[in-house]
């Protein structure tokens, strides 16, 4: 995994946004894309707002996602592989990053066909705990005419344009990197969360 985890430390350096072609291996891909279907099916994925408990629109129409928390505690074996690869790259940062990082939080997240997300960053107003935010991406034969692409806004330069491919993850600043989801064409799907101290 090192050898992923500096591939997504080589891109956020560089051109602040890293990526990883293949950061999930197709198994485990496989394994988290039945579980966000089982979810779904099972009624448990849940309409998005925006905001955290303190200040949260349930109401809003920015985002349109659907989403399920993973636990920490989960005896899911591949949300648990998950989250121990994740764990491993929050050490791997702090010893070569020093980045201070001490936990994490992650979702399944469902866009349906018609659904997107409006230009956003991914840090709340009234806390700053979120330091970085991590896309890995369950879309299997993924195709342009699909739609759903993940398009990093930057004055200075062209938007970055990036397809939700099957294993693909992405790596950014929280608080600095205005993005936003593309109106999907079919159901898109991911684990989405945040590295935080």
């Amino acid at each position: 995994m090192e050898a992923r985890f500096e591939e997504l430390i080589e891109g956020f350096v560089t051109g602040n946004i890293g990526i990883s072609e293949h950061f999930l291996g197709l198994p485990l891909a496989a394994a988290l894309h039945k579980n966000l279907l089982q979810l779904d099916s099972d009624m448990l994925m849940i309409r998005a707002g925006i905001g955290n408990t303190l200040v949260s629109d349930k109401t809003q129409t920015l985002r349109g996602d659907k989403t399920c928390w993973l636990e920490a505690m989960t005896k899911n074996s591949a949300e648990m592989e998950f989250l121990d690869i994740i764990d491993q790259f929050i050490g791997h940062l702090n010893q070569t990053c020093y980045t201070g990082l001490t936990s994490c939080e992650f979702h399944y997240a469902l866009y349906e066909e018609g659904k997107g997300y409006a230009k956003h960053k991914d840090q709340f107003r009234n806390h700053n705990a979120r330091k970085f935010s991590m896309i890995s991406y369950l879309n299997e034969d993924w195709q342009e005419q699909d739609g759903g692409q993940l398009i990093i806004h930057n004055d200075t330069q062209p938007e970055l344009v990036i397809f939700p491919n099957n294993q693909k993850a992405v790596f950014f600043q929280s608080d600095k990197v205005v993005h936003e989801v593309a109106i999907a064409h079919r159901p898109r799907m991911s684990i989405t969360g945040w590295l935080k101290n």
